[in-house]
């Protein structure tokens, strides 16, 4: 790595997270994919997956942390706030917001792979930037991270109601204002077996109320779910 690379993670930490970091190798590594490490094998030899580990651990801490301080709400319902707060794409989605997008290191084949593959190098990279903070500045400057472009989605996911279960909550909803139960159907399939796509409808009695894709039938259905769950949105 040359001067003006490794400047550039120097600059990003300052700017974007408003740290100057003691060791900056720490948030190289965090942005370094195994697949990297692969391809140049000796130019690097550490990957982001021990930090990703780390950061993880510090991540449910500081939601939990925030959860049980601010809400009366049961085990059950923080829980799926939680997990609603720290999946893959909340992750993913806060480390397109934080912008290191362009200091990624990862192999060739990795940076132009799918939408949802990106998305999860994206998310443990975030991850991993929270372990790498941690270690270097502390916990209070991991937290501010984390409070930053994490808790502060909670109040979109509380209004939308995304922390539901999409599939339970459509049965409900559908059950209430149409007396029906939802069905689903795979519309189609595409891509070889190792890499498949699914499209799934989900109808409510006769009519499709919602689409959805996925690797997986049960992500294809959720999705559909989730989409015709917002229909119901003017009856509630």
């Amino acid at each position: 790595m040359n001067k003006e690379q490794y400047d550039s993670y120097v600059d990003f930490a300052r700017e974007h997270l408003g740290i100057t970091f003691n060791d900056i190798e720490l948030l190289i590594t965090a942005l370094t994919h195994r697949s990297y490490v692969n391809e140049h094998k000796k130019s690097a030899k550490d990957h982001n997956e021990r930090l990703e580990f780390l950061g993880d651990a510090v991540l449910e801490l500081v939601t939990t942390d925030y959860l049980f301080r601010n809400y009366g709400e049961s085990e059950g319902i923080l829980t799926n706030w939680r997990a609603a707060l720290v999946r893959t794409e909340s992750i993913g989605a806060a480390g397109e917001a934080l912008g290191y997008g362009h200091l990624l290191r990862m192999s060739k084949g990795e940076r132009n792979g799918s939408e949802r593959a990106r998305m999860v190098i994206m998310a443990d990279a975030f991850e991993a930037v929270i372990g790498a903070v941690y270690l270097d500045q502390g916990y209070a400057a991991a937290k501010k991270v984390i409070d930053d472009f994490i808790i502060t989605k909670l109040p979109e996911i509380l209004d939308s109601q995304s922390w539901r279960d999409p599939k339970s909550y459509l049965q409900e909803l559908s059950q209430r204002f149409d007396n029906e139960t939802p069905t689903y159907k795979i519309l189609r399939e595409d891509g070889p077996d190792h890499d498949k796509t699914f499209t799934v409808g989900v109808f409510v009695g006769r009519t499709m109320t919602g689409t959805g894709e996925g690797h997986s039938k049960q992500e294809a259905e959720a999705n559909a779910a989730a989409k015709a769950v917002k229909k119901y949105s003017d009856k509630q």
